[in-house]
């Protein structure tokens, strides 16, 4: 029995709008978020000197290794704060708003600067010296939240252990230092400790800047035996400016870092600051991959080494042991 044509057309015209409407609903293979394409990793560093851009250099270096290529599996924004805390928020707060996968910070306050603007995003911190005293974790072995890194903590003790057989006589130690840095002070503090204990006295010259520490420099060499900077970030960045002071004094200055004695400090017992950076491009790796931050330890170095400067020793009229230049991981010579 043939339909009559008004039902025919009907029939027609219900099957045509199903097959337009299936036609414009999103496949369920659709992507309708952000998760396509290269991950954005924001890079903020406070300042630029040797000890930092070795750790953003290898860093970067460690997650091409581990298959994650600037400009194709991510996209690095790296930005330098030069030294101002006000950079620092305004980096900070730019990374947040755009919704990195992750945000990397070198040196303490630049680490501080971030977690102060989210508790979302995952941030790794590197060359944070003292993370518990800095209020970045509250945990070394199970951070919690969305932090962790590694850490660059020194020894003071040791490195005076250096001094001693390298300028056994010394009985004040000049502190340079800024005040404002509190991986610096956590460090000065450990010093203080030492020198109680054996009878030595401590003098302090701080700075708030890099342009203080000529003047700090030029207070302290009248003043002591021997100087002392840990790995602050301000006088790192000055070390051309503190050790043409110290030279011309004939006072040794022991640092906190390879690359400060690179830059003319006399001797440091110290960490590679190579492999604090491929340490930590291994754990942004892992967070990358869907780790949580705070599911991951702190990581301290554990192998320290001698550095030293023998063209320092040279200027300053000092003879290096021979047991300790034998036991030096690496001797400059400018």
């Amino acid at each position: 029995m043939k339909k009559p044509l008004a039902v025919l057309i009907s029939t027609f015209m219900t099957l045509a709008l199903v097959f337009s409407l299936t036609a414009c609903a999103p496949s369920k293979t659709e992507n309708t978020g952000s998760t396509d394409g290269p991950k954005k990793i924001g890079i903020v560093q406070i300042v630029e000197h040797p000890s930092l851009n070795t750790i953003r250099e290898s860093l970067i270096e460690e997650l091409q290794a581990q298959g994650y290529k600037d400009g194709e599996q991510i996209t690095i924004d790296y930005q330098n704060a030069q030294g101002d805390q006000t950079n620092l928020k305004t980096i900070a707060q730019k990374f947040v708003s755009n919704k990195y996968d992750l945000i990397i910070a070198i040196a303490t306050p630049s680490a501080q600067a971030v977690v102060s603007e989210t508790k979302d995003i995952p941030i790794l911190f590197s060359a944070c010296t003292d993370p518990l005293g800095s209020g970045l974790v509250t945990d070394m072995e199970k951070p919690g939240g969305n932090v962790t890194g590694t850490s660059d903590a020194v020894s003071a003790e040791k490195i005076m252990e250096l001094a001693k057989r390298i300028t056994p006589d010394f009985k004040t130690i000049g502190a340079l230092y800024n005040s404002s840095e509190t991986n610096s002070v956590a460090v000065i503090n450990e010093l203080k400790e030492y020198a109680k204990k054996n009878n030595i006295n401590v003098v302090d010259a701080t700075v708030t800047n890099s342009s203080e520490v000529q003047q700090a420099v030029t207070s302290l060499v009248d003043k002591a035996d021997v100087l002392f900077s840990p790995i602050d970030n301000t006088v790192a960045s000055a070390m051309p400016v503190v050790t043409q002071i110290t030279n011309k004094a004939k006072k040794p200055i022991y640092v906190g870092a390879d690359s400060m004695v690179k830059d003319g400090g006399l001797a440091t017992y110290g960490i590679n600051y190579q492999v604090l950076g491929k340490e930590t491009g291994a754990m942004a790796a892992e967070i990358l991959k869907g780790k949580k931050p705070g599911d991951m330890p702190v990581k301290t170095m554990k192998d320290m080494d001698i550095y030293l400067n023998k063209t320092t020793a040279n200027a300053i009229g000092i003879t290096i042991p021979d047991d300790v230049m034998k036991e030096a991981a690496q001797v400059f010579e400018n």
